[in-house]
């Protein structure tokens, strides 16, 4: 096939755009000057070192704009191929997309018991705990109503894996289950466990076989090898050596426990982030591959308890990091890193900012609020209306 000199030209400029790590911008019409400027005035103001946020909407089509450095001595800008640490967008990206897919394969059900498929959960424990413990469900978990803690110190007394969820297993219940709504990183270190049980495979590699390989998420991986350091920026001090955590999980227990577990430890690039979120959209609206729209909405039900809490998902309350303009159709989370997604199927659109906002401590609380802006900002630029 014939091309002419022009089309030759832009086969030519894109390939290097791509081999400078550069994304281009497909904006069409739509001016998304007041977010780049957003970003820009967030690295002066120090609410994070560097970020890479992506726009989606329509059939496919994306923006997205880096700003800033790897850390505030400006050693690396921030482009396209920046690999972040996901922290807590592990828990959705991860194993709650792991499991959508389990439930579609009828492997997982979420509404048996959690000792159907952790057995050990109960075992060693007596009275009215025990009881607690043999009524817990899946689902329970999933909507962070499981009656167990919100965070402990595992890894100052535990090393590996297999030590950290034997820490979870036996740390005490603190109220009956469904109960009350209390964030917990130790259901979702369960319920990591939970999906290798009922897919016979370790979390991470299911999570490679039913998500990110289907969807081509090629940079999206636990344990970074040595040769995808230089794309990772640095999130905290390290309060046990010289220099900074780089290219391990920031995750004190996700760390202990070998950087396999539930809750943290994913690292992922804006590019990888889009496709999985454009496939929820299509999932939303029947259309997906890999998600049925049944199991979609089973995920994304919105509950009248008060907690905006799906299985696994954050729901869109006009408030916090969903912004004021999304719908309360959108689905979301965030990290504790400086990452988030939001996925809207009744705009139909995405929105996800990739940030190191611990770096060069986690002191820094500026981001909580500049969430909120990106998203409402992103929204109006899309004009889109409420």
């Amino acid at each position: 096939m014939d091309f002419s000199p022009v089309v030759l030209l832009r086969v030519l400029f894109l390939i290097t755009l791509l081999m400078m790590g550069t994304v281009p911008t497909f904006s069409g019409e739509i001016d998304f000057s007041a977010v780049e400027e957003l970003l820009e005035t967030a690295v002066e103001e120090k609410v994070f070192p560097g970020s890479i946020a992506a726009i989606g909407w329509g059939e496919g089509k994306l923006w997205v704009h880096s700003v800033g450095y790897f850390d505030y001595e400006q050693s690396h800008l921030v482009d396209s191929e920046t690999i972040y640490d996901l922290a807590s967008l592990t828990k959705v990206v991860g194993t709650t997309a792991t499991m959508m897919r389990l439930v579609a394969e009828e492997k997982l059900d979420v509404t048996l018991p959690v000792v159907h498929y952790l057995p050990e959960f109960s075992a060693d424990s007596t009275g009215e705990e025990r009881g607690w413990r043999e009524e817990l469900t899946v689902e329970q978990l999933l909507r962070h109503r499981g009656g167990l803690a919100s965070w402990k110190p595992f890894y100052r007394s535990v090393d590996g894996y297999e030590n950290l969820l034997k820490a979870v297993i036996e740390t005490p219940l603190e109220v009956r289950p469904g109960t009350r709504y209390r964030y917990s990183d130790l259901g979702f270190i369960l319920l990591g466990e939970i999906a290798s049980r009922a897919g016979g495979e370790s979390l991470a590699e299911l999570e490679k076989k039913l998500v990110f390989e289907p969807l081509r998420m090629e940079s999206t991986l636990r344990n970074p090898a040595v040769d995808f350091v230089t794309n990772i920026p640095p999130t905290e001090r390290d309060p046990d050596g010289e220099g900074f955590i780089h290219g391990i999980v920031h995750d004190e227990n996700a760390r202990a426990g070998g950087g396999v577990t539930g809750h943290a430890g994913l690292f992922s690039t804006a590019g990888d982030l889009a496709l999985f979120a454009q496939e929820l959209l299509r999932a939303a609206k029947g259309e997906s591959e890999y998600f049925s729209k049944e199991v979609y909405e089973l995920f994304a039900e919105r509950r009248d308890d008060g907690s905006n809490r799906g299985l696994g998902w954050v729901l869109a309350s006009g408030r916090g990091s969903s912004g004021s303009l999304l719908s309360q159709k959108a689905i979301g989370h965030t990290g504790f890193t400086g990452t988030s997604i939001w996925i809207d199927p009744e705009r139909e659109i995405y929105l996800i900012l990739l940030t190191n906002r611990v770096h060069p401590t986690r002191d820094n609380q500026k981001l909580g609020p500049f969430r909120a802006k990106f998203a409402d900002a992103a929204v109006r630029a899309l004009q889109v209306e409420r």
